[in-house]
């Protein structure tokens, strides 16, 4: 599944689908600037691994839902800041 994110504005008659959730963003956000409207934007679909990462992460909100096991968290990465160890 692709993602399907719907932008509409209930101050105006804007609305428009999009394709990404990144080209939904920056359009819900030129507008927001533009008119000081407040939109709302409902996501439709996103593709799976997208869906598997957030489940992964937890963005659900509720404690206890992120995956301390997927394979998709950089555990030798995390705690680094890209420096060598001689700075």
């Amino acid at each position: 599944m692709s993602t399907g994110v719907l932008v509409r504005c209930d101050d105006c008659s804007y609305e428009e689908s999009f394709g990404s959730l990144r080209a939904a963003r920056t359009a819900l956000d030129d507008h927001e600037r533009e008119t000081d409207h407040g939109l709302d934007w409902y996501i439709g679909g996103i593709s799976p691994g997208v869906e598997r990462a957030g489940d992964d992460a937890g963005v659900c909100g509720r404690d206890g839902c992120a995956n301390p096991d997927t394979p998709l968290l950089d555990r030798d990465g995390a705690g680094s800041t890209g420096r060598g160890s001689s700075e």
